[in-house]
């Protein structure tokens, strides 16, 4: 922006020459005046080709950073944006990063450039502003899941494992700033703290303090620590001394302190004030609140689902040393040939794990054709019955008909043939990928009391069949926070269980959810089945949930 000021003076100096041009010639004593306008156009020349070779060097430097993360991501795509650090950080550059290349840029002819990027933004993928708000709260997402150490993440590490290029102060700054813009202040003083001890560690500021301060003293006050808020904005007005909310916060904040009785601490910090010197900023010895889940899920329930998802086991070991494992042919003359391997998972409600029953070719066709027809998932409204997206479910999904391909038959037969169920009334086939912490927090599959769900007229869904298509290197468990159990995505094999009790009622046990996924991609498909045409084939009995 400098530059285009310098140019901006240099033309008004011009125009003012040329104005006055015609009175000039007739008197030397105004002629003697133009060599002093000259003096200043050379100098306003100067500083502004000195301000184009600084922008240029600026460009240069985006150019060699983008090229690395190119050469880096171009080994192995899917590799590199299994990482969710990589994925976000992809997500920044070709958004806010971006931003700033086109700032540089439009300060002069580059702006031309722009102008043709932005007519292929229809032929070329961009991200948008909300794909980067998302990737930011992708990570919150994980950090609070898997206990990730705000420090460790930000040097490209999770588990203990390095994965990634750490991140800049500009980088923290941006996740510090998107928490902020979501209201969320615990992760905004985590990473706008981060920020602020990155930024002494760079020769090249990717951040200044000032933007840092700016966030983190009003976080830190959210968060209930008044003492840390009054530091850090006071030391925001030494850089700023006119800072106007600065100076309205600072304020503010004293007053609170004294109403609390915490004069003398006061009076030491002003004691302090020209003397104190910058130390790291240390999150550990602050009171922060970590934001509850979603609302409605209570926070004893919430916190279980997290440790299920981290891998810890609840599970009663009286009843886990029931469960067994052994082969099921179901009647079924193919599978007298080829036993099914089934593994018990859970007793009440019976969830079963079926291993090896969807082979590779099957797989990579349902991927295949649902690759270029996967759409943001969605859950349908409880009262309404309308499809629409949520944040509770971040994934992207396609329905694939039975006669789209035969390996599609073969996979609904199959379901078929396993559970003894009539497919005639499960909805189409469900393919999901699981993206950048992608997940479905704890939910029912099927409409509960006073719940509506879309109606094919076949009753509600009485069993959820689903394939893994794919492993997974970290998290992404399928998690049932009611019986404490985790299930681990295993490709090729498929969970079932029914969601509805023999009489029709909803089975409440069968609550769960996808966890979010750390490392790597996750790739399921499912079948929901519904109660027609199964009154012969699941017979209910005298009690609720007697099975015949």
């Amino acid at each position: 922006m400098m530059g285009v000021i310098l140019s901006m003076s240099a033309i008004l100096l011009v125009m003012q020459t040329n104005a006055v041009l015609g009175e000039v010639f007739t008197a030397l004593s105004e002629m003697e005046g133009l060599v002093t306008t000259e003096l200043e156009l050379v100098r306003h020349l100067d500083n502004y080709i000195q301000e184009e070779e600084i922008r240029l060097k600026q460009l240069k430097r985006f150019l060699e950073e983008y090229e690395s993360m190119y050469q880096e991501a171009s080994e192995d795509v899917s590799q590199y944006l299994s990482n969710p650090v990589n994925a976000y950080l992809l997500v920044k550059r070709l958004t806010s990063d971006w931003k700033q290349v086109e700032e540089v840029m439009t300060q002069n002819v580059g702006s031309i450039f722009v102008k043709n990027i932005t007519r292929y933004r229809s032929a070329l993928r961009f991200p948008s502003d909300e794909d980067l708000t998302g990737a930011a709260v992708a990570l919150m997402r994980l950090q609070d899941t898997y206990e990730l150490d705000t420090h460790a993440l930000a040097e490209g590490k999770l588990l203990g494992k390095k994965y990634s290029r750490q991140l800049t102060a500009g980088d923290c700054w941006e996740l510090g700033r998107q928490s902020y813009n979501n209201g969320d202040h615990y992760h905004t003083v985590l990473w706008m703290g981060e920020a602020l001890n990155k930024l002494e560690e760079e020769s090249n500021k990717t951040a200044t303090r000032q933007e840092i301060l700016e966030y983190l003293a009003f976080s830190t006050y959210k968060q209930g620590n008044v003492k840390e808020a009054l530091q850090l904005t006071d030391e925001l007005l030494k850089i700023v001394p006119f800072h106007q909310r600065g100076l309205s916060n600072i304020q503010y904040y004293r007053e609170i302190l004294h109403q609390q009785g915490e004069i003398q601490f006061q009076q030491q910090h002003e004691t302090a004030g020209a003397n104190s010197t910058i130390e790291p900023f240390n999150t550990s010895k602050l009171k922060l609140t970590k934001p509850s889940g979603t609302a409605g899920i209570p926070a004893e329930q919430w916190n279980k689902y997290e440790r299920l998802c981290r891998g810890e086991k609840l599970m009663d070991p009286k009843i886990e040393a029931r469960l067994r494992c052994r082969y099921v042919t179901n009647n079924v003359p193919y599978f007298f040939i080829q036993p099914i391997k089934m593994e018990l998972a859970s007793l009440k409600p019976r969830l079963v794990i079926y291993h090896n029953v969807v082979t590779d070719k099957e797989i990579e066709t349902a991927k295949k054709l649902a690759q270029s027809r996967l759409r943001r998932s969605t859950v349908q409204n409880s009262l309404t019955g309308a499809s629409e997206p949520t944040k509770y479910r971040i994934a992207k999904a396609a329905f694939l008909q039975n006669s789209e391909h035969d390996h599609i038959v073969k996979m609904t037969r199959r379901i078929g043939d396993v559970t003894g169920l009539d497919m005639a009334t499960a909805e189409e086939l469900q393919v999901c990928n699981y993206g950048i912490g992608g997940h479905y927090e704890p939910h029912y599959d099927h409409a509960r009391k006073g719940e509506v769900q879309k109606d094919f007229g076949w009753g509600n869904r009485i069993a959820t069949w689903m394939f893994y298509m794919s492993d997974v290197e970290a998290g992404g468990a399928t998690v049932f926070p009611q019986i404490n159990l985790s299930l681990w995505p295993q490709k090729g094999s498929a969970a079932f269980w029914f969601n509805l009790h023999p009489n029709g009622e909803g089975d409440d046990l069968t609550q769960h959810a996808a966890c979010p996924v750390l490392t790597g991609s996750k790739w399921v498909s499912n079948k929901w089945i519904h109660e027609r045409n199964q009154e012969f084939r699941r017979p209910c009995g005298l009690t609720f949930d007697a099975e015949m």
